[in-house]
């Protein structure tokens, strides 16, 4: 089964690009970030006319989250437990039949946090707080989990092309490092660097200052994986190609394939 994430950044005007990768990569599941449009907006008919059932958490002109699977889509979930007042759409959970198992999946789209001396900081934290609580509930269930996204944190220096540059962003704050560490430490796997252990690999470059071009990069889309998901791991990439398209996220493609009988 090959799982893939991406951060779309604008489901609607990344359409053709969206639609073309699908038909290449031919994923299994796909879990999409920062739709940026209403549930009722979705380009629901061209997703489902390339064979992908599709569930949305959408929010008007921000954020946004789905789950695209070849598969049936069960026990679906939109939104982080944990805080009942929080209405961004940043968060959907979905269990898929794979083989003589199942994968419950998730797609995450993690705060941004900047400027760090705003609330914006203290929510991203508190959210990475709630993504921690519920994750250790779903590891609990000793089943093959993926959590897919956006995470907005860069793990460490091997993960942006200059720490200096970065070291007083959100994403690259000791807080958030310190947050996405101890996710990782309940237990769960990062894909791509149990398969690749090569530094300044990069899932992001800013439309700004030529960042393509320079290469000027940072890997913050991410696939965690539950010691039941990562005992199937075969590969994991990223389709760098992607970005060099016209009109394309800032974001591309990671993927993952599992293996399940």
């Amino acid at each position: 089964m090959k799982i893939a994430s991406f951060n779309v950044n604008s489901v609607k005007a990344r359409l053709g690009n969206l639609t073309d990768w699908l038909k290449e990569a031919a994923p299994d599941v796909v879990c999409l970030q920062e739709l940026k449009c209403v549930d009722e907006a979705f380009p629901r008919s061209e997703i489902e006319d390339l064979g992908y059932n599709v569930a949305t958490h959408g929010q008007k002109t921000y954020n946004g989250v789905a789950i695209l699977s070849k598969f049936p889509l069960d026990d679906i979930t939109r939104g982080l437990p944990g805080n009942d007042s929080d209405d961004h759409a940043r968060y959907i959970e979905a269990v898929i039949p794979a083989g003589k198992s199942t994968l419950r999946v998730a797609s995450i789209y993690l705060p941004n946090g900047n400027p760090v001396d705003t609330d914006k900081f203290e929510y991203k934290l508190r959210w990475m707080d709630r993504l921690i609580d519920h994750a250790g509930k779903l590891l609990s269930y000793e089943e093959p989990l993926a959590l897919l996204g956006d995470y907005n944190a860069i793990p460490t220096a091997d993960d942006v092309y200059d720490p200096k540059a970065w070291a007083n962003d959100a994403l690259f704050r000791p807080e958030t490092r310190a947050k996405f560490r101890e996710l990782i430490n309940l237990g769960l796997t990062d894909a791509f660097r149990a398969c690749h252990s090569e530094a300044h690999r990069y899932t992001f470059w800013d439309y700004q200052a030529g960042a393509w071009a320079k290469d000027n990069g940072i890997r913050i889309d991410h696939i965690l994986l539950s010691p039941q998901a990562a005992d199937r791991l075969k590969a994991s990439d990223i389709d760098r190609n992607i970005r060099g398209r016209e009109k394309p996220s800032d974001h591309v493609p990671i993927w993952a394939e599992l293996d399940f009988d």
